[in-house]
């Protein structure tokens, strides 16, 4: 995701497992996978790599349902770490389908070794990349989006076998990489600085944007192309370089592989990219607790980071507002992505007189939600990501129930295959409970009555995050207000729409605790870039600013 652009400078990409023992939301480091495979560590199967044929038979791209994995070029053991060349030297884990929980393929991860060359070769690539003129460059990743729509089906097909989130919005999470590419297009002739007006005879003022040089991301296991999508688009128009997917465009281009790089790893990875004084801008994607080890890692050498890390995002309905608008737009909010979005709707605050009745409507809504197998096209809810994360699931509720609140519709484990819960609907908490002011990466939806516009405000922007917002409401002056400077104090501040789903033409991110940072539209591309002011002196003579005399 992603992430929820970059500069004209080399982009770089490093990467990490999904263990089994970790957190399930966006705890750890992670980054995409080659062909969004992401893997996990510590399975109870990793005893059978001493038998390869009994393993490779377990593993489904072997089976004939998923024979379309290997149009992707994957195999049963896939490299890691792409520098120009295929490689990896590190640990072999295994990627599993949260649907069933079984195995699909296995990838060799980066040594930090592989690293450290991939970082090598970024760097020398990034010496032809900056030189091709800003339009040069928007080509290559119109050539990037047009590689995308190619395979958009079949990527989309393992974003859901893999990730978990049904097909449809896996197929739309690549159309958000696509949409990013022609977006970029045109900004790659757009992007530059003022020319100012300067207070000396002869002079002029220019702002100058060059690329900030190599930009490393660590993005998240919840949309593994979106965001990645986000940052690489951009930053290659600007002249940063990359790596994933696109290495045939590339190749196509005769230029470098090495502009777009990938390190699939755990921990030790990611450190050594928010360590690296070579890394000029590391992008993290992921929680607000790795997302601080981050920050203060990259700054203690002095560098830049982009931060997108975790929302506890709010609805809030007033007695004025369009009930038919609310109820599909909480119920996507609330359930989409199985709840693994970090602009979900955790917390709806329902004015008094309506509560009864939305609270009402929104169950026998939830009663319709077709429940299933992710790639099934009819089916809106599938697994969530890991065991780990059921077991949050669970441990929320039972925390909910603990301060006083009640469980009106869900709050179970599914019986059945897979990583499946309940969707779920928590009244009768006291707007500031400790677990609603946790996000809890799970579909539980904690819903609150108001009694009048401040205080309800007030409740939004209490919780530490500060992602994306939005009210239900038909009163002109009181959507002024929302959008005002005692209104949310969130990044996405929206009005009679969901919380998520947000366009790629706007810039995505928020404030508070969930890292300040900017990515995909508007200016986000100055994130990616370094400016610098420049006074052109064309006259025969040398005025000093303010008048200053020094003779």
């Amino acid at each position: 995701m992603g992430s929820r652009g970059r500069g004209a400078g080399l982009y770089f990409c490093g990467s990490s497992g999904r263990r089994r023992v970790a957190s399930p939301g966006r705890s750890m480091w992670r980054v995409p996978r080659q062909l969004c495979v992401q893997v996990a560590r510590g399975s109870k199967l990793s005893g059978l790599w001493n038998k390869p044929a009994a393993f490779m038979s377990t593993l489904l791209i072997n089976q004939p349902q998923y024979a379309w994995l290997k149009e992707l070029g994957l195999r049963e053991e896939n490299p890691g770490v792409y520098n120009g060349s295929w490689g990896g030297r590190g640990e072999v884990i295994t990627t599993y389908c949260p649907a069933n929980n079984e195995p699909i393929a296995r990838v060799r991860q980066a040594s930090v070794a592989d690293y450290e060359e991939t970082v090598k070769k970024a760097r020398e690539a990034w010496r032809i990349w900056a030189d091709i003129p800003a339009p040069k460059r928007g080509e290559v990743v119109r050539q990037i989006g047009d590689a995308l729509r190619d395979k958009i089906q079949v990527l989309g097909n393992l974003v859901s076998l893999e990730m978990g989130k049904i097909f449809v919005e896996g197929v739309g999470e690549v159309q958000e990489y696509v949409d990013v590419c022609d977006y970029a297009v045109g900004l790659s002739r757009m992007i530059g600085g003022p020319i100012l007006p300067s207070e000396r005879p002869g002079h002029v003022l220019i702002e100058q944007w060059n690329p900030v040089g190599l930009v490393g991301v660590i993005t998240a296991f919840n949309f593994p192309v979106a965001v990645y999508g986000w940052n690489s688009a951009i930053a290659m128009i600007c002249g940063d370089v990359c790596l994933w997917i696109i290495a045939k465009v590339l190749e196509d281009n005769k230029l470098p592989g090495a502009i777009c790089s990938l390190t699939c790893g755990g921990a030790d990875i990611g450190t050594a990219m928010a360590k690296d004084e070579q890394v000029d801008l590391l992008s993290f994607t992921g929680s607000t607790q790795v997302g601080k080890q981050v920050a203060l890692m990259v700054q203690e050498r002095f560098g830049r980071s982009l931060l997108e890390l975790g929302g506890n995002n709010a609805i809030i309905v007033f007695d004025d507002a369009d009930l038919n608008l609310v109820i599909p737009s909480a119920l996507f909010a609330a359930i989409g992505t199985t709840g693994q979005r970090c602009t979900t709707a955790r917390r709806l605050f329902l004015h008094e007189s309506i509560h009864d009745e939305v609270v009402n409507r929104l169950q026998k809504a939830y009663a319709q939600i077709r429940v299933g197998d992710p790639w099934d096209p009819n089916v809106l809810y599938g697994p969530l990501h890991t065991k780990q994360a059921v077991s949050m699931f669970r441990g929320a509720v039972e925390a909910a129930k603990k301060e006083g609140g009640t469980v009106v519709y869900g709050g179970k484990v599914m019986d059945r295959p897979g990583n499946y819960v309940e969707p779920t609907i928590v009244t009768g908490l006291p707007h500031n409970a400790s677990i609603a002011h946790t996000e809890t990466f799970a579909p539980i939806l904690y819903v609150f009555k108001f009694k009048n516009e401040e205080e309800v405000f007030a409740w939004n922007n209490e919780v530490k995050q500060g992602l994306s917002s939005s009210v239900f409401t038909k009163d002109l002056g009181r959507i002024f207000r929302w959008l005002g400077p005692k209104g949310s104090d969130c990044g996405i501040v929206n009005v009679n729409i969901p919380t998520s789903g947000a366009e790629i033409g706007g810039a995505f991110g928020g404030e508070k605790h969930t890292g300040g940072g900017r990515e995909s539209g508007s200016d986000a591309w100055k994130q990616y870039m370094r400016r610098s002011t420049c006074t052109i002196n064309y006259s025969k003579d040398l005025p000093l600013a303010q008048g200053i005399k020094f003779q």
